[in-house]
C-alpha cells in the first residue's frame, strides 16, 4: 500500500509552512533601554574614562530610555550614583541610589549599606 502524501512530498510543504509563519513573528521587544551603559561601565573600570564622562554618558542613555518609554538596566542607577559620589555631588548620590532602589527593590540591602557608609554633607 502506498501512501498518499510520501515523505519527499511533505518536506517542501512543511519548509514553505514554516517560512511564511516566520515572517508574522513579530520580535521580542527589549525590557531596557541600555544604551551604552555597559560600554560605560567598562571604559570606567579600565580608567578609560573619568566620573565626570561617565555621568555625561548615563544621563544621555537615561534621556534616551524616558523618550523611548523603557526603563534603565538594573545597576545603572545605582553605578551612575557612585559618580556622582566621587564627585562630591551627594544630593544626587543620594537620589540616584533611591531610584535604583524604588525600581529594583531586591537592591535594597545593598543600596541600603552604600547609603549608610556614606557621610552627609
Amino acid at each position: 500500500m502506498t501512501h498518499f502524501f510520501s515523505m519527499r512530498g511533505l518536506l517542501p510543504i512543511a519548509g514553505a509552512a514554516v517560512t511564511a509563519l516566520s515572517g508574522c513573528v513579530t520580535p521580542p521587544q527589549p525590557l531596557y533601554h541600555w544604551g551604552d551603559f555597559q560600554a560605560q561601565q567598562y571604559a570606567y573600570f579600565k580608567s578609560e574614562i573619568g566620573p565626570e564622562e561617565g555621568i555625561q554618558r548615563l544621563e544621555k542613555v537615561r534621556e534616551n530610555a524616558k523618550a523611548k518609554g523603557l526603563p534603565v538596566p538594573p545597576g545603572m542607577q545605582a553605578h551612575l550614583g557612585l559618580l556622582y559620589g566621587q564627585t562630591g555631588r551627594t544630593d544626587l548620590f543620594e537620589q540616584s541610589l533611591l531610584a535604583e532602589k524604588q525600581q529594583f527593590p531586591e537592591s535594597a540591602a545593598y543600596v541600603d549599606f552604600l547609603l549608610k557608609k556614606t557621610p552627609k554633607q
